[in-house]
């Protein structure tokens, strides 16, 4: 299940992601990216927030599929702030920003433990 967690009137998407994930979450996420763009913004800022995600009660192929369309658009992405509570993300976004992260264009990718989500927000929303 995905749900909105601040809805913003600037180029910031805040999710939270908890329970399974599924098709219908993947298309929702684009919808509101989507959205985003039409308003005019040539970026989207990312907050998701990921601590009670069960990747057990997901979709395989929705998680593949999400995975594909955000290569495809990564380019139309800024910042990333992923907020969880887990050692082994923290360690896969330190690697995914390597290939990610381009400060010319505003692309960064952050970690942010869940105690830090005020931090987080102020991240995608500077």
């Amino acid at each position: 299940m995905v749900e909105q967690l601040k809805v913003s009137d600037n180029n910031v998407l805040s999710l939270e992601a908890y329970g399974g994930f599924t098709e219908v979450d993947e298309k929702y996420c684009q919808k509101l990216f989507n959205q985003k763009l039409e308003l005019g913004f040539e970026t989207v800022n990312i907050l998701i927030k990921i601590d009670e995600l069960k990747v057990s009660q997901s979709s395989i192929k929705a998680l593949l599929e999400d995975m594909v369309w955000a290569l495809r658009n990564y380019t139309q992405m800024g910042k990333l702030a992923i907020v969880a509570n887990s050692s082994i993300i923290k360690h896969l976004v330190s690697v995914d920003n390597l290939f990610f992260a381009n400060k010319e264009k505003g692309r960064e990718e952050r970690y942010f433990d869940i105690s830090e989500i005020k931090e987080a927000f102020e991240f995608v929303n500077n």
